[in-house]
């Protein structure tokens, strides 16, 4: 593979048509972009746990400790498959397996796979389970592709470098992010099979049925429908559930089934990934507000330019950061009733609702 990948000058008006461009930007013209440094650039100053530290509470050194080894492996495990499962890819469709490492190496904080590894630990797993996080990682790296594409948000900005569409053209990037799926789906069974007590079939059933219709797509589709529109706090909510929470929820959840936990501990789980989901999404919006497309590593009021209801327009920023924190307390409260709260556990919720980006 080339380390640069040069747009043909004509590639913006084609591409974009493509995925029917929404009116934004002004640019006609693709940057001229260097991938492979990219990934590295991207990855050593995107933001993570431990880079906010403030956020994570009062906890130990140990806590800090565990969750930013766990980000550091899942990069790895990520850096392993796109070794192992894009050399195929890679003699047939160069660009587009440029387009997935670009999405999967560049950097992030991994805070899904960070919570499933967390979940798994505290419902008893012992074995390494990282490929299956890098999996749920791979569901989210697809959906921030997908969602910044022209026809959806039109964003040029994800993790403080241009969005993959912008480099390698709206076809590319929509093909890259549907490949992911079935990559995502194969990891996750590969995964599975390897740890004691995990039901292969329900691991990949449960995090396709969190990506699919009746959570992230689902979601997005009811999102997308609503702009420019007044939408009630239960509209908004319906949607954020199921375009951001799903796939919080079967990360909680997976955890719990990877580990053969009881159904009750995995119902505690997903209750638990399902209110931080939530939560992580009206964070979202109030950062949207008040924070910096510098901090963000993402275009900052978006929200606002595209007409989109949000939990700062229907309630206000405080009465928004209270209910956020009020869910969080409710999902921690779920954790412990069943004897699963874990540090851990509870610091990750608290950068949820604590955190600057």
């Amino acid at each position: 593979m080339s380390s640069s990948w040069h747009a043909p000058s004509n590639y913006s008006r084609r591409e974009w048509s493509a995925c029917g461009r929404r009116p934004r930007s002004s640019r006609t013209h693709a940057p001229t972009y260097n991938v492979s440094s990219s990934v590295t650039t991207a990855a050593s100053s995107s933001p993570t746990f431990v880079a906010e530290r403030a956020t994570i509470g009062t906890y130990d050194a140990t806590v800090v400790a565990e969750i930013d080894t766990n980000r550091r492996r899942i990069d790895d495990a990520l850096a392993s498959l796109c070794h192992r499962d894009l050399s195929s890819l890679d003699n047939c469709a160069p660009d587009v397996a440029a387009a997935i490492r670009y999405s999967l190496l560049g950097g992030g904080k991994r805070f899904r796979g960070i919570l499933f590894l967390a979940a798994y630990r505290a419902a008893g797993g012992i074995a390494d389970a990282t490929d299956l996080a890098a999996a749920i990682e791979i569901v989210h790296a697809y959906s921030l592709v997908h969602d910044d594409l022209p026809c959806m948000d039109n964003d040029d900005l994800r993790r403080g470098r241009p969005t993959a569409h912008r480099v390698f053209g709206a076809r590319t990037a929509t093909v890259a992010g549907v490949t992911m799926v079935p990559l995502a789906a194969r990891t996750a069974a590969r995964a599975a099979a390897t740890l004691p007590g995990a039901n292969a079939t329900r691991v990949v059933q449960e995090l396709m049925s969190a990506a699919g219709a009746g959570g992230m797509i689902g979601g997005q589709m009811l999102d997308l429908e609503g702009e420019a529109k007044p939408l009630a706090l239960a509209e908004l909510e319906l949607i954020h559930r199921g375009k951001t929470g799903a796939l919080v929820s079967v990360a909680a959840l997976l955890g719990g089934v990877a580990a053969g936990a009881s159904e009750a501990a995995i119902g505690a789980l997903a209750k638990y990934g399902a209110d931080l989901g939530l939560a992580f999404q009206i964070a979202d919006d109030v950062l949207d507000v008040t924070g910096t497309s510098e901090a963000l590593g993402k275009t900052a009021g978006r929200d606002a330019a595209l007409r989109k209801s949000t939990y700062p327009s229907l309630l206000g920023l405080e009465a928004a950061q209270r209910r956020a924190e009020a869910l969080v307390a409710d999902g921690c409260a779920a954790l412990d009733r069943v004897g699963l709260l874990t540090p851990v556990l509870e610091s990750i919720a608290h950068f949820v609702v604590r955190r600057s980006s």
